[in-house]
């Protein structure tokens, strides 16, 4: 695997995506919306499928709608139509990030949580089966999927799957399905089917509920300081483009890895395993933003969160020769320069672009 990396001085090779036939779930929220500019801008052929964006905000509405990529706005709980889509679109790789991603919401959610993390990427692969120009599959769960006993120490792929929440555990479900099905209904198939496990994912365009930098920027907007949870609680923060990279990377991979030698699941996360405090991002991004009250606790009882998570990235490195660029002062500054400029009324298709070429020429 070691030459596709030279093929390059970039982990992601714009040469390889030009004219791929891409289908990307989930292009109208925060990280779908950002692979799908990367996407556009190296050329491939994208084919989005998503619900609409939620809120007064997005970044598809914003930066994403524009591009010239053919966009379905569909249930992936919708079998039938789904695979209608899958048909049309022909695809040679597919990225599925479509989701019900936010952990409060699962708790009040669990029936919609499971039927579309899990039974929606069930529809999703078998839509795939019939499909042979497909070469590659990358199913995005997430960090949370491991059985976390908040003992602190950093996740690997080896450890074993659970959740204590919907959320969570919704994911680890999509995980033994997507490889079961990989090998059921692909046994006899060249398809490569892996799942990608990021950390918390920060980056300009977030607009979401319940997440902790559009809390601060919704904040922001109305002079207030904003309103924390779990502040003591640590994640591996890590700039939205740092996760799309880990993707991407792995998908090139998979499409030449004939010997079988890749993971089947991978975690993308900050270099070392670097953990910060939700109450110390909240400062700095107060700061940044020009907010100069302090943040308050949230005294209602909240649904429970565990305090401690950490991912292992090492295998990713010696797998696929990633790691993060940006440290978390520029994951910061990148992202507080996007809201910034979005408050402000500027180009931000342009802003989005930029960050990306900014992103591409940082050295590992």
């Amino acid at each position: 695997m070691a030459d596709l990396v030279l093929m390059t001085d970039r982990l992601v090779d714009p040469t390889f995506w030009k004219g791929k036939r891409v289908l990307l779930t989930g292009h109208t929220g925060f990280k779908g919306g950002w692979a799908a500019v990367w996407l556009n801008r190296m050329g491939a052929e994208v084919t989005g499928v998503s619900l609409p964006p939620e809120g007064n905000h997005s970044l598809f509405d914003t930066v994403v709608k524009p591009l010239p990529i053919t966009s379905h706005i569909l249930d992936i709980r919708d079998r039938e139509a789904l695979a209608k889509v899958v048909k049309d679109a022909d695809p040679e790789i597919v990225l599925h990030m479509a989701a019900q991603a936010l952990v409060r919401r699962s708790y009040r959610e669990p029936v919609e949580t499971y039927e579309i993390n899990v039974m929606g990427t069930v529809n999703l692969l078998h839509a795939l089966v019939p499909c042979e120009a497909v070469k590659a599959v990358l199913i995005v769960t997430s960090d949370k999927v491991y059985q976390n006993n908040d003992d602190g120490h950093a996740f690997t792929e080896e450890d074993r799957l659970g959740g204590d929440d919907p959320y969570s555990s919704s994911k680890a479900a999509c995980e033994i399905a997507t490889a079961s099905l990989a090998k059921s209904l692909f046994a006899d198939r060249p398809v490569k089917i892996a799942t990608g496990r990021a950390g918390n994912v920060i980056g300009g365009g977030d607009f979401s509920e319940d997440r902790l930098i559009p809390d601060i920027w919704r904040a922001a907007e109305q002079g207030q300081a904003v309103t924390l949870r779990f502040p003591e609680a640590t994640r591996p923060w890590q700039h939205v483009l740092e996760s799309v990279s880990g993707y991407l990377t792995y998908l090139q991979q998979l499409w030449f890895d004939d010997a079988d030698r890749l993971p089947s699941a991978l975690n993308f996360g900050p270099r070392g395993g670097e953990v910060i405090t939700v109450g110390k991002i909240a400062a700095e991004v107060q700061a940044a933003f020009g907010i100069n009250s302090d943040w308050h606790l949230d005294q209602m009882k909240q649904p429970p969160e565990k305090s401690y998570l950490a991912l292992d990235v090492s295998l990713a490195k010696s797998a696929l020769g990633w790691q993060s660029r940006w440290q978390p002062e520029k994951t910061l500054e990148k992202t507080v320069a996007w809201y910034a400029a979005y408050t402000g009324g500027q180009d931000m298709s342009q802003m989005t672009l930029s960050q990306i070429e900014d992103y591409e020429s940082q050295k590992t």
